[in-house]
């Protein structure tokens, strides 16, 4: 079982498979992710291993961030993990283990090759903001009427509660406000290919966020 990558959307394009059927999908490049540090029951309370992707430089670093790896970035360096000799990572998370799995070693890169023969996946990721949007963008209202004597009202959301009693807006009302920019994930997608030489994976269909956000894929836990 692969423990998971971190990666960024790349954008979406379509293949097509044997039959000549088309199949959209979702580019993303996965990897190579460096093995920072490792959590223990004994020390840490729980199992799970942190891994960082994308090369962040120096300048832009904090002493803590730049500390982090400071014993580390030799090896990283040599097998082009980071551009140069110094800095930090961009994109640091951690994944979880389940107690008594094996967990690899602090300092090892982990390519797209870890999901060899893995068939679908979940990735997470942050959903495009959308900024204030109304009721119709945002929960996909019809809309009020628009026959003789309705008056600019035409994409409202209607009446939003009751009369004196309660006399008052139930929470989870359906109501214009924030749309997007939350954290999302999406479940068992199917995994359609691997560019192991380009740390690429194509993926069946849509991805949370904008092209270059950053990701977590993770060997899908539905079934």
């Amino acid at each position: 079982m692969a423990v998971g990558l971190l990666g960024c959307k790349v954008g979406m394009t379509q293949v097509y498979d044997a039959a000549g059927a088309e199949i959209p999908v979702t580019v993303i490049k996965a990897g190579p992710c460096a093995l920072l540090q490792v959590r223990t029951q004994e020390v840490d309370g729980y199992e799970a291993v942190q891994l960082g992707f994308g090369a962040k430089p120096r300048r832009l670093c904090s002493r803590s961030e730049s500390g982090h790896v400071a014993g580390l970035l030799p090896g990283f360096v040599e097998k082009s993990v980071l551009a140069d000799g110094d800095g930090s990572f961009r994109f640091i998370r951690e994944f979880r283990l389940a107690a008594g799995e094996a967990k690899p070693k602090v300092g090892e890169v982990l390519t797209v090759g870890v999901f060899e023969g893995v068939a679908h996946i979940d990735i997470t990721g942050v959903s495009k903001g959308r900024g204030f949007a109304g009721v119709m963008k945002r929960h996909n209202f019809g809309g009020v009427c628009a026959s003789h004597g309705v008056k600019k009202v035409h994409r409202s959301g209607g009446s939003t509660g009751q009369s004196t009693d309660p006399g008052k807006v139930f929470k989870g009302t359906k109501m214009p406000g924030r749309m997007g920019g939350k954290q999302s994930t999406v479940r068992r997608q199917k995994l359609v290919s691997i560019d192991a030489d380009k740390n690429l994976m194509l993926v069946r269909g849509a991805v949370p966020g904008f092209s270059g956000g950053y990701i977590t894929i993770r060997p899908t836990n539905c079934h």
